[in-house]
């Protein structure tokens, strides 16, 4: 520790012998020594210390550099709490049916997207899967019209407050379309998600399993001191008609701390 101080100029010996090559340091070197471990303790950086002892701060300096410190260190707490809670819901879904699923589960912003969609209003679970296939050859018939490449397709889902049915779903699907210029239809609209923070999970295999996944995420959602705060979504990544055994499909959904 003294050899680095010494290096960069913090802390320089009284004198090295020529000889042995020992750093000899006198007793009034010990209040800087003290200083610098002082503050190192609290959390500073050597090159914030090596500012403050060759600025000599004011007591109103000082106190705003603690007062910032003190921020920084509410804020490591904080995020190191809510990385205990990940582990513990981990460790939850460990013992869980779920396991497998949710060793992959991650939390990140999404990227923007813009989505050429139909709407399809108060749906049961079990519509959904019909949906699907009635809304999406429309949107490409719109794209082909509009000559515009298709890009992964996209489901996301808001519950549907004006139907007579309690529980009633919207599902909007269709494709990702990025920048082309894509004019909205009789039905089609063209949409851009907003950026959100989402816990993501992506499991393989058929979409007629994908419930399971689902439960499992927001179970660890849940279990991690979070909650759910928005429409989730689904990007079909890879879609394999042949073999729904090898999609791959993302689950994103929207979340609080």
């Amino acid at each position: 520790m003294l050899r680095h101080y010494d290096e960069i100029g913090m802390l320089k010996p009284e004198r090295v012998d020529a000889v042995t090559g020992y750093r000899r340091y006198a007793a009034h070197q010990l209040s800087r020594l003290h200083r610098i471990l002082a503050l190192r303790d609290l959390g500073f950086s050597l090159e914030q210390i090596g500012r403050i002892l060759e600025e000599s701060p004011t007591v109103e300096q000082l106190r705003g550099m603690l007062l910032m410190r003190q921020a920084q260190i509410e804020q490591s707490v904080s995020d190191e709490t809510e990385r205990l809670r990940r582990v513990e819901a981990r460790l939850t879904a460990l013992e869980g049916s779920h396991a497998l699923d949710t060793q992959d589960i991650v939390i990140k912003r999404t990227q923007p997207i813009r989505v050429a969609q139909i709407a399809a209003r108060g749906l049961a679970h079990s519509d959904i899967g019909p949906a699907f296939g009635r809304i999406l050859p429309e949107v490409l018939e719109h794209l082909e019209a509009a000559r515009a490449r298709p890009g992964i397709s996209v489901g996301y889902y808001e519950d549907d407050n004006g139907a007579a049915e309690e529980g009633s779903i919207v599902l909007h699907a269709g494709f990702e379309i990025s920048d082309q210029a894509v004019p909205d239809g009789h039905d089609v609209t063209v949409v851009e998600l907003p950026v959100v923070e989402v816990a993501s999970l992506v499991p393989h295999g058929s979409a007629d399993n994908i419930m399971a996944s689902w439960e499992a995420l927001v179970r660890w959602i849940e279990d991690g001191g979070n909650r759910l705060a928005g429409d989730c979504r689904e990007l079909y990544l890879e879609w394999h008609e042949d073999d729904p055994s090898r999609d791959v499909t993302e689950l994103q959904q929207p979340i609080a701390r």
